[in-house]
């Protein structure tokens, strides 16, 4: 299941690219124990931009990763959207809620996992 986590994180990575997401990291809290094995976190410049980087994720995990969400919490108003894919949480934050949350530091004692 892991191998497959790390996998998807980094589908879910290179979605978010595609429509120019900032600063991904993934990092893996599978020795920290957390909600997820993996966070995905990359940052949107405005509500419309974290519409579209959360809605890439999802088109393209289902479409080259055959698998859908369980759940998505937030919206792009809130600027911050969840997408949870159990094993994997993506988090599209506008950059100043990113900067506000500092989900890195929180989790500052995960590993990093290079994309």
């Amino acid at each position: 299941m892991s191998a497959e986590g790390i996998q998807l994180a980094k589908l879910c990575s290179q979605m978010a690219e595609n429509k120019k997401a900032h600063d991904p990291v993934i990092l893996d809290l599978r020795k920290v124990g957390g909600p997820a094995d993996f966070f995905l976190i990359v940052s949107g410049d405005n509500e419309p931009h974290i519409k579209a980087i959360a809605a890439e994720i999802e088109r393209g995990v289902e479409e080259d990763g055959g698998r859908k969400t369980y759940r998505t919490s937030g919206n792009s108003a809130s600027q911050w959207i969840i997408l949870d894919y159990g094993d994997v949480l993506v988090h599209v934050m506008h950059t100043a809620r990113r900067s506000f949350y500092r989900l890195e530091s929180l989790w500052g004692d995960a590993e990093r996992v290079s994309i």
